[in-house]
């Protein structure tokens, strides 16, 4: 059995005193393990870290079995990944997200978007909203994904400020009303164009909304958590939005 494609690192951990167990997201073959022999030499290491593209030759006996890896770098970014703390929290709550779906089983969509994330994720501005539409497109792949287009009562598609918590769709401003303590606010930048950025409130509001949905119909049944790494990821962003606000100089009192 064998297959040739390309991937993006997501973990690797060692296994016996020379190789390591590579965890990579791939174009055509979704989230995949396999063996690199030689992984811990001063050769491999640059190239098997987290982030970076790779080419992958795979093959195994079976089909069923771990199998190996050939690698070679394509694309090096964990060098200037890895001096953003929004791009470290921000790989490793994608990739546990990518660890809920069934291992082998290919997603191009979400493949193609961790691709754009990995070229914007050490810059904090857009990385809050590229990673909460991640979030949404995972929902979607697991099959809880929320239909942002119109109002669930009216048919509607102007004025959508909810999104109701029992059907996970949107609801307009004026059908909700009645019911706004019981709904989720819908920001408003995830169903306008891509003119519209977010400041940091509406994209907490919108990682509140995924979290809902998140914990509702995969954490909960699966006896999980949120990862950590998603809180750090936040925070993360907080930090770095308190940075732009400080004035050099002022100091409180």
């Amino acid at each position: 059995m064998e297959w040739h494609d390309e991937g993006i690192v997501l973990g690797a951990r060692k296994h016996g005193e020379t190789s390591v167990i590579l965890e990579v997201m791939t174009r055509a073959h979704g989230r995949h393990l396999g063996m690199v022999r030689g992984g811990r030499s001063r050769k491999s290491q640059p190239v098997l870290q987290v982030g970076n593209r790779v080419d992958i030759v795979w093959w195994a006996r079976l089909d069923e079995h771990m199998g190996q890896f050939q690698v070679e770098a394509l694309e090096l970014n964990a060098a200037r990944l890895f001096e953003s703390a929004c791009a470290v929290y921000g790989l490793q709550t994608i990739a546990a997200h990518l660890r809920l779906l069934p291992e082998r089983d290919p997603h191009l969509g979400l493949y193609e978007m961790l691709g754009l994330l990995l070229s914007h994720l050490d810059d904090a501005t857009a990385a809050g909203e590229l990673v909460v539409r991640f979030e949404l497109m995972v929902l979607e792949e697991l099959g809880f994904g929320l239909d942002l287009s119109e109002c669930a009562a009216t048919g509607q598609r102007e004025e959508l400020t909810y999104v109701s918590p029992k059907s996970g769709r949107a609801v307009s401003r004026d059908a909700g009303q009645p019911w706004h303590d019981k709904m989720l606010p819908l920001p408003a930048f995830l169903i306008a164009g891509p003119g519209m950025r977010a400041d940091l409130g509406a994209i907490e509001q919108a990682f509140r909304l995924t979290e809902f949905f998140f914990t509702r119909h995969v954490y909960e049944p699966r006896g999980l958590t949120p990862p950590d790494a998603r809180i750090g990821f936040i925070n993360a962003l907080r930090k770095h939005t308190a940075g732009k606000h400080h004035v050099p100089g002022d100091s409180a009192v």
